[in-house]
């Protein structure tokens, strides 16, 4: 390997952009089956992990997307069959979005599947690295800078 591709090969951005590729590529073969994307199934776990039915505007806070982005994903996976919207018992002005039957069932087996890519995507580390790389990824993702 020449110095030059050695370098690059070294440089952080370019190694996280080459993990999340072949991580997305996992996924994305992973998900095939259910007919969702890696983003539709954080919807559908954001929808599925509140206490209460979640308003668009919530789920969207949640995820980290606008308003337009997230009524497209919804009206994706409402067309799958996989979500509903219903108007809030407690304000009709707005509506709350639930996982049907077949969203919930969707949800378990997609996660299930996304979870093996996981797996395979750390396969070459032993279980203690592939715990500390998640560990630290999460602190640098999640970092906010000196207090």
């Amino acid at each position: 390997m020449s110095t030059t591709a050695a370098e690059l090969h070294g440089r952080l951005g370019h190694l996280l952009k080459h993990a999340q590729a072949r991580l997305a590529a996992l996924n994305a073969e992973a998900l095939a089956p259910f007919g969702i994307s890696g983003r539709e199934l954080a919807v559908l776990l954001v929808l599925a992990g509140q206490e209460a039915p979640s308003s668009q505007q919530r789920a969207a806070a949640r995820l980290g997307v606008d308003r337009t982005t997230m009524v497209t994903f919804l009206d994706t996976l409402e067309g799958k069959g996989l979500l509903a919207r219903r108007p809030d018992p407690a304000d009709r002005r707005r509506n709350v979005v639930v996982l049907t039957e077949q969203g919930t069932d969707t949800l378990r087996r997609a996660t299930a599947a996304s979870d093996e890519a996981e797996r395979r995507f750390l396969a070459p580390l032993t279980a203690a690295d592939a715990t500390g790389f998640r560990t630290a990824l999460k602190d640098v993702a999640l970092y906010d800078g000196p207090a």
